[in-house]
């Protein structure tokens, strides 16, 4: 069956320490949330945790992100997974950078 997105406009990510970041909601269903981030240059997602695993896929430009107390590049083609209750957090400099973002909320 066919069923619209849950939030296919772009919107600025509404949470504090959030600077230069749109998001929508492509899929939302049994526990998974995935997610598109558009992050614009000198953008950032502040430093959090979540109770569940997020896979961060790259598919367009570069960031950096932070797990715990290790930074990394991240570049498109690349991902990387925030484990449960880890602090953890996204950001770019001099590019921009698009992400789908793969939540497993209910497990």
């Amino acid at each position: 069956m066919i069923q619209p997105q849950p939030k296919p406009d772009w919107a600025p990510v509404p949470r504090p320490g959030v600077r230069s970041v749109e998001f929508r909601v492509l899929l939302r269903t049994d526990g998974i949330l995935l997610a598109n981030l558009r992050f614009s240059r000198s953008a950032t997602i502040d430093r959090h945790s979540a109770r569940h695993e997020i896979d961060v896929v790259c598919v367009a430009g570069s960031g950096f992100t932070a797990v715990g107390d290790d930074a990394y590049s991240i570049h498109a083609g690349q991902t990387v997974r925030w484990p449960a209750n880890v602090n953890h957090c996204l950001w770019t400099e001099h590019d921009s950078m698009e992400t789908i973002m793969v939540e497993r909320y209910g497990a």
